[in-house]
């Protein structure tokens, strides 16, 4: 499923530094430009939550609000 063009310009990570997101539309997922983290699409709707995002491969993500 596809994403719209213009939610995707608007969409930002929810952490302090809300930076833009990528798209990865052949794994659903959502990958913060900045931290790394991975947040899922799910039925269409993008879950930008901080306590459900995954870290890059072998990372982990610092807490919340901190790098």
């Amino acid at each position: 499923m596809s994403l719209d063009s213009q939610l995707l310009e608007i969409l930002a990570c929810p952490d302090t530094h809300h930076a833009p997101l990528d798209y990865d539309a052949e794994a659903e997922t959502l990958t913060c430009t900045e931290c790394g983290r991975i947040f899922e699409v799910r039925d269409g709707i993008p879950v930008l939550l901080l306590d459900e995002a995954r870290a890059p491969e072998g990372e982990t993500p610092a807490p919340e609000g901190e790098k």
